[in-house]
């Protein structure tokens, strides 16, 4: 094959529309047929909390990186999932510089953890709960108690691990515990599949698909140093702690390339 077929197969598969305005009441930034909301940290925390004491309808978070909106591409049902949620965070800088060459800028880069950290602090103020589903077992219990001396007016409603493979039960206990919110942690695409299938089933205000947080509340798992996420070097910390994430991140050229050839073709 050609590489201008080739560069024309990427641009059919990448064409993709995406919902227009989530919760947000504007339209959505398009990132290779993902859409974003291109709002603030504090935004999205307002708007959460918004949910949580609402009585409207229910709603889920995600918080896709580049890694993550490369494999919608391939994964339908990923890509409608991510186009689904009331909220859509951009969890990385590659986010962020996609939507620089395709002229529509989003404000700010708004990690998972920063955003989950940011959002029970807030729920803390206010005696709110929250249900820890995912990671290996154990971890979750551990991140719990993590989370009950940093934030010692958070309840914790549970917590489980995310090694499951009937729905049914997990949803039951969930359930059975009324959190205000739940923290989803299965990792892509598994947590925002399950959401997706799963929110209708659930009684909870607001779910939140947060990949690996609940190993770094556990300690699990050391963020890079401020110096690094300062810098929007946090990939490059990740990198040289663990080189076998080298297979991951040489997705990153290919994902701006991908976002540039986007724009050429509208």
């Amino acid at each position: 094959m050609s590489s201008m077929n080739g560069n024309r197969d990427i641009i059919q598969e990448i064409s993709v529309d995406c919902p227009g305005s989530g919760l947000f009441g504007r339209p959505r930034v398009s990132v290779l047929g993902v859409g974003f909301d291109a709002v603030t940290a504090e935004e999205s925390i307002a708007r959460a909390l918004e949910i949580i004491g609402g009585d409207g309808e229910k709603s889920y978070v995600v918080t896709p990186n580049p890694e993550i909106v490369w494999m919608a591409r391939r994964i339908g049902a990923l890509r409608d999932a991510i186009n689904s949620a009331g909220i859509v965070l951009a969890d990385g800088i590659g986010i962020i510089l996609a939507g620089k060459i395709l002229k529509t800028p989003m404000p700010e880069k708004i990690p998972g953890i920063d955003f989950a950290s940011a959002l029970l602090g807030r729920m803390a103020s206010s005696g709110r709960s929250v249900y820890l589903l995912g990671a290996k077992p154990g971890v979750a219990e551990k991140a719990a108690e993590n989370l009950m001396k940093s934030y010692p007016e958070l309840r914790i409603a549970g917590a489980a691990d995310g090694y499951f493979t009937d729905d049914a039960p997990v949803i039951e206990r969930i359930n059975a515990a009324r959190p205000d919110v739940l923290l989803v942690c299965l990792g892509a695409p598994k947590q925002e599949l399950w959401m997706s299938e799963n929110l209708e089933k659930l009684d909870v205000r607001l779910c939140a698909g947060l990949g690996g947080s609940l190993d770094v509340f556990a300690g699990e798992v050391k963020r890079a140093p401020a110096f690094f996420r300062k810098l929007e070097l946090e990939w490059f910390y990740r990198l040289i702690t663990d080189p076998r994430r080298i297979k991951r991140m040489i997705k990153l050229p290919l994902f701006l390339i991908s976002a540039a050839l986007s724009k050429k073709s509208k």
